[in-house]
């Protein structure tokens, strides 16, 4: 039978040999820092390497002790005016060290200032430039918020702990407040991260009418993990957005491309199911303010009415007497008048009635003398025309049958005749006409 080594001694053999290895102590390493934390002084971190699609291919546990540390970050800071941070590619000095019970790690021991732009820095600098430059940057940042959104379109990963969390905050208010959410699976790491979330968004954008705004949510996990989120088409895409976009896809000292460009940038799904929360009770307080301002107003309008109607209630008794007294003075007034007005109206009609009358006498006493000079004008005619007027001048006058013979046509032999003469007449018999 074998006989093993018990795994402290193993560790033990790999501790010696990993401190025997010249070639393990006092390298340059050229990596990209993530998870970088700060305790006690001492500073935590990654070191990784990506490859050209930006997968992580390379991993280690790295520590600075903090006698250390301090002097180093500032070094650091006064050649890039940064202190060293998550996702900065650098190239440090270090010294491989195994523990029997925490396994690998290397201790960092310098620095050099000149590779203080990783990759992770450089690249997301480039994309909000190019957002800023095509200027869509603040296009989601600037649509309005709704009265009160209820109607939530959620991305991430079913099962995981910040949806999870997330739902439960959000539906499990102590105000009673409703929401209506529907999730949109997507990959929230790793290099399919891009168009997994990009094809949600465009199953959103479908159909945008049954939402109010869209919650990117991934809860918790490595800042490496994060890396992806770091990509020009999904900060474009979420820029443009139709819906307001609220992002909680890290820790609160992990600020990604999708961050910068949503609507609201919270630290956790948790903290996006407050603020969605807070927009109800918001919406709650305004009617119950409103409410109470109705109130309020409409027992001002009633009080004031009341004040209004006792006024009227007291002064209609003492209007309707003045009217009353008014009106008994003006028909006193008018009962006395009333004959005055009378006699003057009688007296005027009857002045008006004497002077028709002495014009009507007036205009009959011409009218008969008119006619009577008219009468003597036609008497006087009558005597020039008169047949005896022209007798008695010595003519005569023939009549037969009662008519005047004014030719042979108007008799016949056997008529009589009688010729009137200026002392008399004469009667004949018609014998011959010629």
């Amino acid at each position: 039978m074998q006989q093993g080594l018990k795994l402290s001694e193993y560790n033990n053999l790999l501790k010696r040999l990993v401190a025997a290895s010249g070639a393990l102590q006092g390298q340059w390493v050229i990596a990209e820092t993530s998870d970088l934390r700060v305790s006690r002084g001492h500073c935590y971190l990654e070191l990784i390497e990506k490859n050209a699609g930006g997968a992580t291919v390379a991993r280690i546990g790295a520590v600075i002790w903090a006698s250390t540390f301090e002097w180093l970050n500032s070094k650091f800071l006064q050649a890039t005016s940064s202190s060293l941070a998550s996702g900065m590619k650098v190239m440090v000095r270090v010294n491989a060290n195994f523990h029997e019970q925490y396994g690998l790690k290397v201790v960092i021991t310098d620095i050099e200032p000149e590779y203080t732009m990783g990759d992770m820095a450089r690249i997301r600098r480039e994309i909000i430039e190019r957002l800023t430059r095509e200027g869509i940057i603040d296009m989601n940042r600037e649509l309005a918020w709704g009265v009160f959104p209820q109607r939530i379109a959620v991305i991430s990963a079913q099962g995981a702990a910040g949806y999870g969390d997330f739902i439960n905050q959000l539906h499990n208010n102590s105000y009673g407040l409703k929401f209506y959410t529907c999730l949109f699976q997507a990959v929230m790491q790793g290099v399919n991260t891009v168009p997994s979330v990009i094809n949600a968004l465009d199953r959103i954008n479908a159909v945008e009418e049954y939402f109010d705004c869209v919650v990117i949510i991934r809860g918790g996990g490595s800042t490496s993990d994060l890396n992806s989120f770091d990509n020009y088409e999904l900060g474009a895409n979420i820029a443009q957005f139709p819906l307001p976009v609220i992002t909680g896809i890290g820790h609160d000292r992990d600020i990604t491309i999708p961050d910068m460009v949503s609507k609201l940038h919270v630290k956790t799904p948790t903290a996006a199911a407050e603020f969605l929360i807070h927009c109800g009770v918001a919406q709650l307080e305004r009617i119950s303010t409103l409410a109470t301002d109705v109130v309020a107003n409409v027992r001002d309008i009633i009080k004031q009415a009341e004040t209004q109607l006792s006024y009227y209630g007291n002064f209609i008794p003492l209007a309707a007497r003045k009217l009353i007294d008014t009106n008994t003075t003006k028909l006193l007034s008018i009962t006395h008048s009333v004959p005055i007005i009378l006699t003057g109206r009688i007296n005027g009609e009857n002045t008006r009635l004497r002077h028709n009358m002495a014009m009507i006498d007036s205009a009959v006493a011409a009218g008969v003398e008119r006619e009577r000079q008219r009468l003597r004008a036609l008497d006087d005619k009558v005597r020039l025309l008169s047949p005896r007027n022209i007798i008695d001048r010595g003519y005569s006058l023939t009549m037969c049958n009662g008519h005047v013979v004014t030719g042979t046509s108007a008799v016949k032999p056997g008529d009589e005749v009688v010729t009137l003469l200026k002392d008399g007449s004469i009667k004949s018999v018609v014998k011959d006409l010629s």
